[in-house]
């Protein structure tokens, strides 16, 4: 039977709903990941200074400074600005890659699960590849391979994603076109894009998205994390892992402002993860 099939006379959906409504932690996350992305998306009516306005007179001014509320980094620009600013940039490199791989993902592994024998196969021992290496190494060899650059790290976060999305998305249609509704389509002679669409396609996207939604914390580090080496976004613009990187040599001066970006990387990555948990156990209907 389909997992998007009614419940107790009520659909899929609103039962994940109903259950998403009593985990407090789902929800204070995606109430501050909300914050975050009105903050970013508004940042040029809501930030006060120019976030590229440097003034050397000001540089290191100290947390509650006047007109600096967050103080101002080494070039003296204000800290809340690019803090708000620099959440656009971030965010983009946490969310995108695994949009864009979620969508390539889910799309090959579909494929290649309902299809079956040697294509599946061979699909998947060629991603196998891509195991053979650590995330992270294999990030930062993709993007240094392509040279810095915002587009190039955002082609190498995603094609990092691209074989574990397409393994839980084919692992998930096997399990699925082995059900007897599926041989009941298939034997009355629907066609295979429909019973994909119809039939199959919802039952995969459901897991598959719980499991993207968890690679959005991953995501965001290893985005910050190219930008602090230098492969992702270029100085001058705003960029929590790019501004960490800039304010390394202020750490003994004023801390407390080299360490802002970090906890908005942390901040951010926390609550990615425990939204995503909080889905996961709000999709479990069984429980």
């Amino acid at each position: 039977m389909s997992s998007r099939a009614r419940i107790s006379g009520r659909s899929y959906w609103f039962v994940v709903f109903h259950q998403l409504k009593h985990e407090p932690v789902a929800l204070f996350s995606a109430l501050l990941l909300l914050l975050i992305f009105l903050a970013a998306i508004f940042a040029p009516w809501l930030a006060p200074s120019d976030p590229y306005a440097t003034s050397m007179i000001h540089r290191l001014q100290p947390i509650g400074s006047p007109d600096h509320l967050l103080g101002t980094d080494e070039l003296g620009r204000d800290m809340l600005s690019r803090l708000m600013f620099g959440g656009r940039l971030s965010l983009l490199m946490g969310v995108a890659p695994v949009f864009m791989a979620f969508v390539i993902g889910s799309s090959i592994g579909l494929f290649a699960g309902y299809v079956g024998g040697k294509i599946n196969m061979i699909i998947m021992r060629m991603l196998d590849v891509f195991y053979a290496f650590p995330s992270v190494l294999l990030a930062v060899a993709i993007s240094g391979a392509l040279g810095p650059g915002m587009m190039n790290s955002l082609f190498a976060l995603t094609l990092v994603f691209i074989p574990q999305l397409v393994r839980v998305a084919e692992s998930v249609t096997t399990q699925v076109r082995k059900l007897d509704y599926i041989e009941a389509a298939r034997m009355s002679g629907a066609r295979s894009f429909s019973i994909i669409r119809v039939h199959v396609l919802g039952n995969v996207l459901g897991p598959v998205f719980v499991y993207a939604t968890g690679l959005l914390s991953v995501s965001m580090i290893l985005g910050s994390g190219l930008s602090f080496l230098g492969l992702g976004v270029k100085p001058p613009e705003p960029e929590w892992g790019l501004m960490l990187n800039t304010l390394r040599s202020a750490i003994f001066k004023e801390p407390l402002i080299a360490a802002l970006p970090g906890a908005m990387i942390f901040v951010t990555s926390i609550a990615f993860n425990l939204l995503a948990d909080g889905v996961r156990s709000a999709m479990d209907i069984k429980r």
